[in-house]
This record gives C-alpha cells, sequence and structure tokens, in this order.
C-alpha cells in the first residue's frame, strides 16, 4: 500500500528539527526500499516547516510502526501528522 504522509513541525520547532535531522536521515537511508519520494515543507521563507514523504508498505501497520520510531515522533518535532492512502501512478517519470 502507498501512503501519502504530511507530518507538519511544532511551533519553534526548526532548531529541534536540525538538531534531530542526521538520524532522521539515516533512518531514511535505511527504509529506502519504502520511499517513493521525500521532501521537506518550507514556509514562505523556504525554511522548513515539516515533511512530505509518499511511502510504500505491505500494510498500514508497518507504516505504523515507522512512525512510532521516526526520530521526528521521538523528539516532538512533528507535531501534527496526516496520512492518505495513495494510488502512485507516475513516479521519475516512470508510469
Amino acid at each position: 500500500m502507498q501512503f501519502l504522509i504530511r507530518a507538519y513541525d511544532g511551533v519553534g520547532k526548526l532548531d529541534k528539527r536540525m538538531e534531530v535531522r542526521p538520524r532522521h536521515l539515516e533512518g531514511m537511508k535505511k527504509l529506502s526500499k519504502h520511499i517513493i519520494t521525500a521532501g521537506g515543507l518550507l514556509d514562505d521563507e523556504g525554511k522548513m516547516k515539516g515533511s512530505a514523504l509518499i511511502m510504500d508498505f505491505e500494510s498500514r501497520k508497518e507504516l505504523d510502526d515507522y512512525i512510532a520510531n521516526e526520530p521526528y515522533v521521538v523528539e516532538s518535532v512533528w507535531e501534527k501528522i496526516e496520512i492518505e492512502p495513495i494510488n502512485v501512478v507516475i513516479a521519475n517519470g516512470k508510469e
């Protein structure tokens, strides 16, 4: 199953995000087979305010397990997380 994840940082969490970011990116490397695309959400000034990911897991439980152990969750950077199933039709120009 493919999922669209929008995760928004709490107010004033940019410094904490940057502190935790190396652990987040290391985790992303380990999960690379599940990632279709991922990036930071930006505010009007171009500063990161959250994350957007499209990921592929066998089940919602696998996704929930990832979220529960995500460094941005464990370290209370992400305040609001929205998850929706998605049907990716084109990724990297491939249908």
